[in-house]
């Protein structure tokens, strides 16, 4: 089952690795040693390829967030949907939306879009369709964080477990204020997000494109 998981913690999230990802490295790790040390050298060399896959999966590389103003991306991944949406759940009005599919090569640690405050947190169960599939937006497993980023605007961006993912990591709490750039999450084993920006700001990506979290401006204010 995917759980959705908090803290607040910040200075834990700056390591080469996400400490989430040590619940899996070292399991491997220790029965890679033990398959070498009971001469089980087959399985030794199996158990320590997929530890060092996990430690690569869940590197957490510093990113340079540029001085341009604007919304940066929240993910590592390839630009499959662009849309003009009316909002009238989570947040209101006519938004910008741009879905973001990260593959299980691609860095996995999520970053905050644009400065604000967490106005809410709503985190929905659903289904585990592809995340490079329209249907994922509406009917999987999802977290939505709602940021306040000032003038009476907001900007949603969604977590969105894949095919393959159980697992959505929150690090934000509501009412926390966040800087743009900063880490505030990850999806395990290839997901997606979607970010949703008013329409005061200008559209800087297309389709196809391949982004970089916390680097890549995806829209700026026109």
């Amino acid at each position: 089952m995917l759980k959705k998981e908090q803290t607040v913690k910040k200075d834990r999230h700056n390591l080469f690795i996400v400490p989430e990802g040590l619940l899996f490295v070292i399991p491997s790790f220790i029965l890679a040693c033990l398959s070498f040390f009971f001469a089980y050298r087959a399985m030794g060399f199996l158990l320590l390829i997929f530890s060092l896959f996990i430690l690569w999966f869940f590197r957490n590389p510093e990113r340079k967030v540029p001085e341009e103003a604007g919304v940066v991306s929240p993910a590592d991944g390839r630009v499959v949907e662009i849309t003009q949406v009316t909002m009238t759940d989570l947040i209101n009005g006519k938004f910008t939306k741009i879905g973001i599919f990260m593959n299980v090569f691609n860095v996995h640690v999520n970053r905050v879009p644009y400065a604000g405050k967490v106005k809410s947190i709503v985190y929905k169960k659903g289904r585990f369709f592809a995340a490079n599939n329209d249907k994922a937006t509406l009917l999987n497993e999802q977290n939505a964080i709602v940021i306040d980023i000032g003038q009476g605007q907001e900007l949603l961006t969604v977590q969105i477990a894949g095919l393959i993912a159980r697992r959505i990591v929150c690090w934000l709490e509501e009412g926390m204020a966040v800087s743009r750039g900063e880490r505030m999450g990850l999806i395990c084993f290839g997901s997606r997000l979607d970010v949703y920006f008013p329409k005061t700001f200008q559209l800087k990506v297309s389709i196809g494109d391949k982004v970089v979290a916390g680097e890549t401006i995806i829209g700026v204010v026109e």
